[in-house]
């Protein structure tokens, strides 16, 4: 899992980000008990003991910084939340001067604008953190089986696009 994590993070940031919101979720879900990770996640994969044992202490690391940053209930963690900062200013960036972003972009601008009406005057943060919660709703609904609308679908893609384009602007920098 933790060699997922960086190669997540040397190819694709967006799906690291993504990564690293299901391993809050999946810490939240066990209640930050690491004997249940341990028991019920690390035990299952087909890794070496050596590896296993590099895996909880990866788990366990992410457990105490989230205990350290108060986020037990809800939140992200601030290292990921850097990386989020990052893409959101590329993205302010590249509206300004890249014409081909600035297209991609609008097409998803109506579904994010949608996701703040629908969010009724909750804070749901800047505009690649809604497109990355976006992203994030997908594939929460089909690990559970949810079947999603084609509005849903649509802006799921729109998402998806603006958040192609940032990853390949932030790998080149």
């Amino acid at each position: 899992m933790k060699q997922l994590a960086e190669k997540k993070r040397e190819q694709n940031i967006a799906e690291y980000i993504v990564y690293m919101y299901q391993m809050e979720d999946l810490i939240r879900s066990y209640q930050f008990n690491m004997g249940e990770i341990r028991q019920y996640v690390i035990s299952h994969y087909p890794v070496s003991e050596e590896e296993k044992e590099e895996i909880a202490e990866w788990f366990s690391a992410l457990v105490d910084q989230m205990q350290k940053e108060n986020i037990k209930e809800a939140g992200h963690l601030s290292t990921t939340q850097k990386e989020v900062s990052k893409l959101a200013n590329i993205h302010w960036g590249l509206l300004k001067e890249d014409q081909a972003y600035f297209k991609i972009y609008n097409e998803a601008k109506p579904h994010i604008i949608e996701a703040i009406m629908a969010a009724e005057g909750q804070d749901l943060g800047n505009e690649i953190q809604i497109c990355l919660n976006g992203i994030y709703g997908l594939l929460l609904c089909r690990l559970t089986g949810k079947k999603l609308s084609p509005e849903q679908e649509q802006s799921a893609q729109a998402f998806g696009s603006v958040l192609s384009y940032l990853n390949l602007a932030y790998m080149e920098n």
